[in-house]
């Protein structure tokens, strides 16, 4: 996994405020506005998103770089856009 330090982040989206199955729609229409090969970080709660949201973006041919747990109980997931298919 990389580290935060080399990761360069074009977008960024925060679903802390939303709850399943919308926290992946609205993860999703964020990096499908991004081209091949851009980062995309995910601000999200733990439970239900921390378990869907990284599992679907990979689905969806996404790679996962990082989970990272924050002192509050949120999560950073960033995600490199895969190829269109």
């Amino acid at each position: 996994m990389a580290s935060a330090n080399d990761i360069k982040i074009d977008d960024y989206v925060d679903i802390t405020d939303v709850v399943c199955p919308v926290t992946f729609v609205k993860a999703k229409v964020a990096i499908e506005e991004l081209e091949t090969g851009q980062i995309l970080s995910v601000h999200m709660n733990g439970g239900e998103p921390l378990q869907n949201v990284p599992r679907s973006m990979k689905e969806e041919g996404h790679r996962v770089l990082k989970l990272t747990a924050n002192d509050d109980g949120t999560y950073d997931l960033i995600v490199e856009k895969g190829e269109e298919e």
